[in-house]
């Protein structure tokens, strides 16, 4: 794995994949990942080798160079009540242990598709923080055009303070440029307004720290405002953010709906539904989750990305393979190398553990 401070990742990135998370675990996640292996990653599957052996048989392949089996005895539930106390107690399970090949340098980077808890405490307490991230955040890539918007956070902090909000300005700031090349990403932190002085207590305390950042604040942004070409990267509480996420995801799936239902109900409809089908279908293809395939942890030593539970094949080849491109571009160490340059000047030591 890249180190702090350091360039690029040379050679084929090493993902550590939890094969039993997720709704259709193991075979989905491992056809997945075979896919992806495929394509020039290289793979640490990490579960039950049994049921892994014979999901990779079934997917047409076979451990490799390319692809070893990491067992692991345990498996912690999408449904477990308390994901992080789990982690704590079940170092064993499949999330736990594929977590532990980042922070002993056996992979570059991590994917799970199970618990959104298990993941986010696996990676936080096995991986460990980035030195001077005092709370990682989840951050989602919107696939607006002209540009994608970066939506953070995304569900991983419901309750924050100013200055974790500040710290998520940097992080998504970072991102934005090195997963899209954009030079100064314009950072918008979520309001009902777009006035100074707007919005909650919150926002009114963390507009001055964001004023204060090395980053291209520009202000307040509006809910509408996100799929618009205003705004690069937007910053919220966790609670806000996986609330706006929802209702986009809902109101896109219930938009391609009405527009199915039109094009078909009647022969008129139908015809023109056939000059325009093809653009639909690449819209929906766009807007679809599985294009993603999940949503980046930004903060850890390491890549972390979180899959959707009910991830496919598909949606698991899109997620390793934009691990792997992050990995590639050195997105830990452009992560540590900003927040070093930042608190140098204040003369901080800050210290995000391990």
């Amino acid at each position: 794995m890249s180190s702090p401070g350091h360039g690029a990742h040379l050679g084929a990135p090493r993902i550590a994949v939890d094969a039993m998370g997720g709704d259709h675990a193991p075979d989905e996640i491992v056809a997945g990942a075979a896919q992806a292996a495929a394509d020039g990653s290289r793979i640490l599957l990490v579960g039950d080798a049994e049921r892994i052996e014979k999901a990779l048989a079934e997917a047409g392949s076979q451990p490799g160079d390319d692809i070893e089996i990491v067992p692991a005895s345990d498996v912690i539930a999408m449904d477990d009540p308390d994901p992080a106390h789990a982690v704590r107690r079940r170092r064993d399970a499949s999330i736990c242990v594929a977590a532990r090949l980042v922070k002993e340098d056996r992979a570059d980077a991590v994917f799970g598709a199970g618990s959104t808890g298990a993941a986010l405490a696996a990676a936080v307490l096995e991986t460990g923080r980035i030195r001077g991230v005092a709370r990682p955040a989840i951050a989602i890539v919107l696939p607006f055009a002209p540009s994608p918007t970066v939506l953070l956070d995304a569900g991983a902090n419901a309750d924050v303070r100013a200055e974790h909000l500040a710290g998520f300005a940097v992080l998504g700031s970072v991102f934005s440029r090195v997963r899209f090349g954009i030079d100064e990403p314009r950072v918008g932190l979520l309001s009902i307004g777009e006035e100074p002085g707007k919005g909650s207590e919150l926002v009114r305390e963390a507009t001055p720290l964001f004023e204060a950042l090395d980053v291209n604040f520009i202000g307040n942004v509006e809910g509408r405002d996100i799929p618009s070409d205003r705004v690069d990267v937007v910053v919220t509480d966790g609670f806000t953010g996986n609330v706006a996420l929802k209702l986009l995801e809902g109101f896109a799936k219930y938009l391609m709906g009405q527009l199915l239902e039109i094009f078909s109900a009647s022969e008129d409809a139908k015809a023109a539904a056939k000059v325009v089908m093809p653009g639909l279908a690449d819209l929906s293809t766009t807007l679809s989750p599985d294009s993603q395939g999940g949503a980046h942890l930004l903060g850890t030593k390491g890549v972390c990305i979180i899959g959707h539970g009910s991830s496919n094949a598909a949606a698991v080849r899109s997620a390793l393979k934009i691990a792997s491109d992050t990995v590639r571009a050195g997105l830990v160490a452009e992560i540590a190398a900003k927040l070093a340059a930042t608190a140098e000047p204040r003369g901080e030591a800050a210290d995000g553990g391990s």
